[in-house]
């Protein structure tokens, strides 16, 4: 048996989970609502605040979604209760953050600002220019823009110029030797 999928999932105070027919799993807290399906295979179980996930056989296909599928619940339970948050960090000089409203206004080197935009449920934060916190209360979609955000200028291995994750080490190079003995 998987450990991870056997493993309960306590409903804490003030959270409501609804399992629909078809395995669509419902979670309302007070951060927000999710909603997600799962696979028809997979058996959700609640009972007495607490949420179990079982599997049907031990085929590979039922083995791989037992633990994906207790984890993706425990993560929307997480997700209305406390939010998810990933930081992000800006190195570089003139390389900076702020916030236009709702948008993130970037400056990256580039002949022009890079404006994002969040989607719905996702909220930023610029505690000081060289600093983003990507808040939301899914954790796919706070990761997924957050290395968006990253994409527009990953940190490059020579100087650490870039926007990285808060506690990523960047793998540096040594840079070019110079012209040491040619004439």
């Amino acid at each position: 048996m998987s450990r991870i999928g056997r493993a309960p999932i306590t409903i804490p105070a003030g959270v409501n989970v609804k399992v629909e027919d078809g395995n669509k799993v419902t979670v309302k807290g007070p951060k927000g609502e999710l909603v997600r399906s799962f696979s028809q295979d997979m058996k959700i179980k609640l009972e007495d605040g607490v949420l179990t996930v079982e599997r049907p056989s031990d085929n590979k296909d039922h083995r791989s979604l037992h633990g994906l599928t207790r984890t993706l619940i425990n993560n929307m339970v997480v997700g209305v209760t406390e939010g998810y948050a990933k930081t992000l960090e800006i190195n570089g000089v003139g390389y900076r953050a702020q916030l236009q409203g709702k948008n993130l206004n970037l400056s990256l080197g580039f002949s022009h600002p890079v404006i994002v935009e969040p989607p719905t449920g996702i909220v930023f934060e610029v505690p000081n220019p060289t600093k983003i916190v990507v808040n939301g209360i899914d954790k796919e979609v706070v990761g997924a823009i957050a290395a968006k955000v990253r994409d527009y200028r990953r940190p490059e291995p020579y100087k650490g110029k870039g926007i990285k994750y808060e506690g990523e080490h960047i793998r540096r190079k040594v840079g070019k030797a110079g012209a040491k003995g040619k004439k």
